[in-house]
């Protein structure tokens, strides 16, 4: 498992190294989210990067020995895609490449998690009026939606070219050398130990839970970019960890298959999603003043930096995770919301300032 120690990595060991059936290889540099499995005598973590040239020999012995390679890592940051597009390109591709070469030349299946940001913007949302009355023009199907791109100059997209072009790689050594593989393409996921709350336990701007969550643990007003106009499908990552896990328990099913994992029910405006945080820290905390916690609008070129386009909306087609994998989402967006915010505040919430005013 390369990345275990990130959000999703850390909930995944949660779940392997609680059934007996599992033993992991795991691979990160950062370990703070999975010190409880660290004396688990299933599990050995190589705390380096996987990509660096002395771990080479390592890796290679440990993807030959496995019977699944799950790659989780990556530069999944929105704040970084257009200010340090490099970087981005090579952690989410080129340092990819050399573990995709070893699963094609092992024959060792490779569950590869991507992203849903390769759909890019929607057909519905080039066209004039930006309505959403066709589901053709909108939906994301694995197969079918062609995955569309803004400009070059619109470096925002280096993410999601990276994470399609390391896709292409997969299924051209499924197709010329026999890979077996899956790919995910996760769709927002939820719950605690996802991202960093800035000046608190990380630096920089983190994805848009965190910094609303920020927001309210300062009394500052949460900034909402371009009017919280996209949208997006939250799913628990309990329910999207169990959908891998039913790909590893059923590689018949699941090789050869892009699945995408997300919540269709659980759709909301970046501005309902703000709305929705602040109303459920009033109630986390008792505090009925995060009612009103101020949202002030602010431009994606101010929050993001030049060359920041966003997807307009996500709403995923999860026909074949339901047929193939027997998998559908059912936790609602409010439980998630409050699951995850919880644990934002017991962890951080000591000597916060009080509420702001409208």
């Amino acid at each position: 498992m390369l990345g275990c120690g990130g959000f999703i990595g850390s909930h995944l060991l949660d779940r392997m190294l609680g059934d007996g059936r599992f033993r992991v290889d795991g691979w990160d540099p950062e370990d703070g989210k999975i010190q409880a499995h660290l004396g688990n005598p299933r599990f050995r973590l190589h705390r380096r990067p996987a990509n660096a040239p002395e771990t080479r020999a390592e890796l290679e012995q440990a993807v030959r020995s496995a019977d699944a390679v799950i790659n989780l890592a990556a530069i999944c940051n929105p704040s970084e895609y257009n200010t340090r597009p490099l970087s981005v390109i090579h952690a989410n591709l080129f340092d990819v490449y050399p573990v995709i070469l070893l699963c094609a030349e092992h024959g060792r299946w490779l569950v590869n998690l991507s992203t849903s940001e390769v759909y890019g913007r929607t057909i519905a949302g080039y066209l004039p009026g930006g309505g959403y009355d066709d589901p053709d023009l909108y939906e994301l199907r694995e197969d079918e939606t062609p995955l569309v791109l803004g400009p070059v100059r619109n470096q925002r997209w280096t993410y999601a070219c990276a994470k399609q072009m390391v896709e292409r790689l997969i299924y051209a050594h499924h197709m010329e050398d026999g890979l077996p593989f899956t790919i995910i393409r996760p769709l927002n996921f939820f719950g605690p130990r996802m991202d960093y709350i800035p000046s608190r336990d990380g630096d920089g701007v983190p994805r848009v839970l965190a910094c609303f969550m920020a927001a309210l643990l300062a009394g500052e007003p949460m900034r909402l970019v371009d009017g919280g106009r996209a949208r997006r499908t939250i799913v628990s990552i309990h329910e999207a960890v169990d959908a891998i896990c039913r790909i590893l328990e059923r590689p018949q099913a699941a090789q050869g298959e892009i699945f995408n994992i997300g919540n269709r029910d659980n759709e909301v405006t970046i501005a309902e999603l703000a709305d929705r945080m602040r109303k459920t820290y009033a109630r986390i905390t008792g505090d009925a003043r995060y009612n009103d916690h101020p949202i002030v609008e602010t431009s994606a070129e101010d929050f993001y930096g030049a060359g920041y386009e966003d997807c307009d909306r996500r709403m995923p087609d999860l026909t074949k995770a339901e047929r193939l994998l027997g998998w559908s989402p059912k936790v609602p967006l409010d439980d998630i919301l409050l699951e995850t915010m919880t644990h934002f505040h017991e962890a951080h919430a000591a000597g916060r300032p009080a509420a702001a005013g409208p």
